[in-house]
C-alpha cells in the first residue's frame, strides 16, 4: 500500500511525516525535475506502509512545477491523508474538496489542534466528520498528540460521500464552517506579536538584517569550528600518513602517482596544492565543503519549522525581484557566503530554469565564499577601506547590475512570491535532525562524486600542462587590459582549482594597491572554484553552465578593465 501525505504549505505536514516514519527516510526527485519529495516507512498490523510526503500545494490547479508534481503524485496513491492546519480551517477547507474528486480513500489530520484554544477556536470534530464524511483526528505532531490514533484510524481510510457544486465550493465551505467552528475573542500572544513585527517594513527589515548576521555568524562558527577543530585534524593526523604510505607503494612519482596523489611538497601531502584524487579530491568536498553544508542545513531547518523563512523571503523579495528572483533567493545567496557549492545546491528552492540560471549565475560571480574573503583580508586588510572597500563595494554593484541585465536577457518566467505565512512555532528537534540528515545524505550521494569528477578533471589539465599553457597565452590580456604582471596570470588561472591558494600566489608579487584590488576583483568574478564548477554543471546542465561561464568571463574582464582604467587615475 502507497500512503500519500499532502496538505498546504506550512500546516506542520513535514512533522506529521517525521512522527509517522522511521530514521531511514529516502529524499529523491521526481523524475525528469529537481523537485524533491521524502519517503518513508511505516508499519500497520505487521504490514510495511510506504509513505511518500507530497510538496505541499494550495489547489489543484497548479500554479507553479512543484504544484505539478504533487497533484501528478497524488494521482499514484492508495490512500490518502491530508494534514489540516486547524487554526486556519476555511482555507485548508478547500484543498479536501478538491481531493474528494480523486475518488480515493481518505483520513484528515486536524493538525495544530492544541493551538486552536490559544487562538479562541473551537472545532466540533465528530460534526465535521459527519459532514465530509471523511475520518478526522485531531493531532499536535510537535508533542506527538493524535500521532497514534491517526494510525489506528488509517484502515478506516474512506471514499467521501460529500457533494458539492464546483461553482459554489466556498459558499459550501462557509456553509460548513458556520455548522463546526465557533471563534471567541482573545489577546494577542507575544508570537503573534512578533510575526506583525516581522512582515512591516519599517520593523521587518531591521529584523532581517539581524538574522542574517546572526545566521551568517552561526554558519560561519559551526563550520569553521568543524573544519579547524574536526576535519582538518583528520586529514592531517590520520588520513595524511596513510596516503604517504599509499605514495611510497606508488613510488612516490608518476602518472598514477600525480592522478591519485597528487604532488608532494618538501615530502608531505598539502591537503590545499597536492591535487591528487584521494587528498585533496577528498578534502575539498569533506572537509572544506560539507562542514558548510551541515551548518548551513542546521540552521535552514530551524529557520523553516520556526516560520522564519516565509517573513524572510517577503522581506526580501523586492530588491530580489529587481534581479528576476524572488524572496527566496536571498538563502542561496547567503549560504554562498560561506562556501558556493551548497549556495548553488540551494537554488534548487527556486520554481523555474531562468530563476536557477540567475541566482546560480550571480552568486558565483559576486558572492565570495568564506575562504576567499578571509585571504582576500589578509591580502588588502591593512589597506582597509581603500582596499577593500572597493573589492566588496566592486562586488556588489556588479551583482546589481549583471542581476538586472540578466532579468532582461533570459527567458522564461519569474513568477510573483506566494508564500503561506505561519505562525511562530518552536522547531520540532527530531525533525529538524531528520531533515539535515536527508539533506547531508543526499550532497554526499550526488554532489560528492560530482565535485570528484571536477577535481579530476583539473588534475588531468594540472598534470599534462593545459592549465599552465592557458596562463601563458593569456598573459597578454592580464597585462594590458588588466595593468597585471605576468606572473599574476598563472595565479589567477590556479584559482580555477582553488581560489583562496591563488590570492596566497599574488602576495609574493609585489603588486600595488591598483593592481591587487584588481586582480581580487577579477579572481573574485572570473570562475567558481573547481567544487563549484562540478556542481553548477549537475545543476544547470552542460548549455546551460556554457552560457553562465562566458558571462563570467566576459564580466570579469570588463569589469577588471574599467577597475583598471579607473583606479589608474583615482589611487596614487
Amino acid at each position: 500500500m502507497k500512503i500519500l501525505l499532502t496538505g498546504n504549505p506550512n500546516v506542520g505536514k513535514s512533522v506529521v511525516f517525521n512522527r509517522l516514519t522511521g530514521v531511514d527516510v529516502i529524499s529523491s526527485n521526481y523524475p525528469g525535475t529537481t523537485i524533491d519529495f521524502a519517503k518513508g516507512y511505516m508499519y500497520i498490523a505487521g504490514e510495511q506502509i510506504e509513505l511518500i510526503d507530497v510538496p505541499g500545494i494550495y489547489t489543484l490547479e497548479p500554479t507553479c512545477k512543484a504544484e505539478e508534481i504533487a497533484v501528478q503524485m497524488l494521482k499514484e496513491g492508495d490512500v490518502i491523508i491530508q494534514v489540516i492546519d486547524a487554526t486556519n480551517l476555511e482555507r485548508n477547507l478547500n484543498l479536501t474538496i478538491q481531493l474528494i474528486k480523486y475518488k480515493k480513500p481518505m483520513v484528515i489530520a486536524l493538525n495544530l489542534f492544541d493551538e486552536t484554544k490559544h487562538t479562541g477556536i473551537s472545532i466540533d470534530v465528530e460534526k465535521l466528520e459527519q459532514i465530509i464524511d471523511i475520518p478526522c483526528i485531531p493531532t499536535c505532531a510537535l508533542t506527538g498528540q493524535g500521532i497514534k490514533e491517526l494510525v489506528e484510524r488509517i484502515k478506516d481510510a474512506r471514499l467521501s460521500s460529500f457533494v458539492y457544486n464546483d461553482s459554489q465550493r466556498w459558499n459550501e465551505i462557509g456553509d460548513i464552517i458556520s455548522k463546526v467552528q465557533k471563534i471567541t475573542h482573545k489577546h494577542h500572544t507575544f508570537s503573534e506579536i512578533l510575526g506583525d513585527i516581522s512582515v512591516k517594513p519599517l520593523t521587518g527589515i531591521p529584523l532581517l538584517i539581524l538574522v542574517l548576521l546572526l545566521t551568517f555568524t552561526l554558519i560561519r562558527f559551526i563550520g569553521e569550528g568543524l573544519i579547524s577543530h574536526v576535519f582538518e585534524p583528520f586529514f592531517k593526523e590520520v588520513w595524511a600518513p596513510i596516503m604517504l604510505k599509499f605514495s611510497d607503494l606508488l613510488g612516490q612519482q608518476g602518472f598514477f602517482h600525480d592522478l591519485l596523489i597528487g604532488k608532494l611538497i618538501d615530502g608531505r601531502i598539502d591537503f590545499g596544492q597536492s591535487f591528487g584524487l584521494l587528498t585533496t579530491g577528498l578534502f575539498v568536498p569533506l572537509g572544506a565543503v560539507l562542514p558548510y553544508v551541515f551548518a548551513f542545513y542546521t540552521v535552514l531547518a530551524f529557520l523553516e519549522d520556526s516560520g522564519y523563512l516565509p517573513r524572510m523571503a517577503v522581506m526580501a523579495d523586492t530588491i530580489m525581484h529587481k534581479t528576476g528572483l524572488h524572496g527566496l533567493a536571498i538563502i542561496p545567496m547567503l549560504l554562498g557566503l560561506g562556501c558556493n557549492v551548497p549556495g548553488v545546491l540551494a537554488t534548487r528552492i527556486l520554481e523555474t530554469r531562468k530563476e536557477k540560471f540567475i541566482a546560480a549565475t550571480l552568486l558565483s560571480i559576486a558572492v565570495p565564499c568564506m575562504a576567499l574573503q578571509a585571504m582576500l583580508f589578509g591580502l588588502l586588510g591593512h589597506y582597509g577601506i581603500r582596499g577593500l572597500g572597493i573589492v566588496f563595494g566592486t562586488l556588489m554593484v556588479v551583482w546589481i547590475i549583471i542581476g538586472l541585465m540578466l532579468r532582461k536577457i533570459i527567458k522564461g518566467t519569474s513568477p510573483e512570491i506566494f508564500v503561506e505565512i505561519p505562525p511562530y512555532r518552536i522547531p520540532y528537534l527530531k525533525g529538524v535532525i531528520k531533515k539535515v540528515w536527508m539533506r547531508l545524505k543526499w550532497f554526499i550521494k550526488e554532489a560528492v562524486p560530482f565535485v570528484l569528477l571536477g577535481v579530476l578533471i583539473a588534475n588531468l589539465l594540472y598534470t599534462f600542462g593545459v592549465i599552465q599553457f592557458i596562463g601563458k597565452i593569456t598573459a597578454p590580456v592580464f597585462i594590458h587590459l588588466l595593468g597585471l604582471p605576468k606572473e599574476a596570470a598563472g595565479a589567477l588561472i590556479i584559482g580555477f582549482l582553488r581560489k583562496d591558494l591563488a590570492v596566497g600566489m599574488l602576495i609574493p608579487l609585489n603588486m600595488t594597491l591598483k593592481q591587487l584590488v584588481v586582480a581580487s576583483v577579477v579572481l573574485s568574478m572570473y570562475f567558481p572554484c573547481v567544487a563549484t564548477f562540478a556542481v553548477l554543471l549537475k545543476e544547470l546542465g552542460v548549455i546551460d553552465l556554457l552560457k553562465s561561464t562566458m558571462i563570467m568571463v566576459l564580466s570579469a574582464l570588463i569589469t577588471g578593465g574599467l577597475l583598471n582604467m579607473i583606479l589608474s587615475m583615482t589611487l596614487n
